[in-house]
């Protein structure tokens, strides 16, 4: 029996991160993952592949419709959907091959099998070769990642009713495609099939878009979302869906009573839950509560104090970043050293077109909590690289506290924020104030000027505002 200072369960962005880190602090690590192909969830079957194809959709799309503006004509254009998954595909094997490389190059032992806690210390493998080992060690951090939520009256088949994973795999594009859910996962994928030339309808339980974003921005988001073709039931729920041939029923019911309607393919997109069935033997006494996730602390310590949780399996948001951040934490603390995870600024992002992102509170958190603040606002429609760019959708928001201008929040809808977020995540970090950004000196002509438009707005300074 082989012994560890560390022994990972997972190897998704929470798994491999913290493996390499406790490999670098001079520990013995081993990674065990069920999957032949390392990066969990977020490299083979979400966050990267979906990225693919929204970056090749709004290319077919701005061929389409878009580049005439600039003068240049295109005629004929051809979806060879083969081809692009073709290169999704390419994308997903070159990043999970070098997490493998990365794996080598830190002397990590990889197991590929499905692993089981025995006790507080020890792991029993069942190994894909077929054989079983067993491995201990005196630090044990469980990154089992997640799944996709069942819906009863939605079961996936895998061919006409699938998940996020078979909605990344259609071999043509469907006619007609029903989401459940209007969450990340059904905006990102319904908007690459819009492209595409399916016709897409999302049905919500909630009434409105994105509940966790801004009003506002989820506001404008509904509105552009639906300029671009997808179509929106909120207060909507789905009772039934019933396959007839090579279609499906869809059955739902809102406040004008039930209806139905006939999809070629229906997505299932209602969210996650923690993949932590089958974890643990009978002796572990492992709390986890009802949802299925492992309770942690501040610093994701169980109740048991040789064992750590991360990613997906634990509280918040099931965002593959804030899976690394706590484990370069956990893998810092084993060593001893001073880790922590600033939980309020971590940055969201949805990849539609335009995309949103933000960090920090929304207006109705502040307002729910009696926080005075001021707002800033400024729109691309003013921002002279947006112009060019054509690419004037949308705005940037800074909420900052009354009395002190600390920024509280920051939101935004427009091409590229995935990247502009960033400022604001390490403006926030480091208690800026609207003021510290507004006297900051910012490139022109850059999408980021509006940025510092928004923060001087919020003392009406702002130079390019029409008030």
């Amino acid at each position: 029996m082989e012994n560890f200072d560390v022994i990972i369960i997972g190897a998704g962005p929470a798994g491999y991160v913290a493996a390499i880190r406790c490999a670098q602090l001079g520990k013995k690590t081993a990674i065990i993952n069920k999957s032949s192909s390392l990066g969990g969830t977020c490299l083979n079957v979400g966050c990267i592949p979906s990225k693919a194809l929204l970056e090749s959709s709004e290319l077919y799309s701005q061929v389409q419709s878009e580049l005439q503006q600039h003068g240049i004509n295109v005629a004929q254009v051809s979806l060879d959907l083969a081809v692009s998954q073709q290169r999704k595909q390419k994308i997903v094997t070159d990043l999970t091959s070098g997490i493998s490389l990365l794996m080598k190059s830190n002397a990590i032992s990889v197991y590929h099998g499905e692993a089981i806690l025995e006790t507080e210390t020890q792991v029993s493998i069942k190994l894909t070769s077929g054989s079983n080992t067993m491995i201990t060690a005196s630090n044990i951090i469980l990154a089992p990642g997640s799944k996709p939520a069942v819906l009863k009256s939605a079961l996936v088949d895998d061919n006409l009713i699938v998940d996020s994973t078979g909605a990344l795999t259609f071999e043509a594009v469907p006619e007609s495609l029903a989401i459940i859910g209007a969450g990340v996962i059904g905006v990102e994928l319904g908007s690459v099939w819009q492209r595409y030339g399916s016709k897409v309808v999302v049905y919500e339980f909630l009434d409105s878009l994105l509940p966790i974003a801004d009003h506002e921005v989820s506001q404008q988001a509904t509105k552009l979302l639906k300029k671009q073709g997808l179509e929106f039931h909120f207060a909507s729920q789905v009772t039934a869906t019933e396959i007839d041939g090579d279609k499906v029923k869809l059955s739902y019911k809102d406040s004008t009573g039930e209806h139905s309607k006939i999809f070629n393919k229906v997505l299932v997109a209602t969210g996650r839950i923690a993949n932590t069935n089958k974890l643990c033997s009978n002796k572990v006494k492992l709390n986890i509560d009802e949802k299925g996730f492992i309770k942690v602390d501040a610093q994701c310590k169980t109740n048991i104090d040789t064992i750590y949780a991360i990613g997906d399996a634990v509280r918040g948001p099931m965002l593959a970043h804030k899976a690394s951040g706590e484990a370069i934490m956990v893998a810092e603390l084993i060593s001893g050293n001073f880790a922590k995870v600033n939980y309020d600024i971590i940055p969201f992002i949805i990849y539609t077109h335009p995309e949103i992102a933000w960090c920090g509170a929304t207006e109705q958190q502040l307002k729910q909590n009696n926080i005075a603040y001021n707002v800033g606002k400024f729109h691309f429609m003013a921002n002279g690289r947006a112009k060019a760019a054509a690419e004037t959708d949308g705005f940037i928001k800074i909420i900052a506290d009354k009395k002190t201008d600390r920024i509280l929040g920051v939101h935004m809808i427009g091409s590229k924020v995935s990247e502009l977020i960033m400022q604001a995540v390490i403006a926030m970090e480091f208690n800026a104030s609207s003021e510290d950004l507004a006297l900051t000196m910012f490139a022109h002509p850059t999408l980021s000027e509006a940025l510092h438009e928004a923060a001087s707005d919020v003392s009406n300074t702002a130079i390019h505002s029409i008030r």
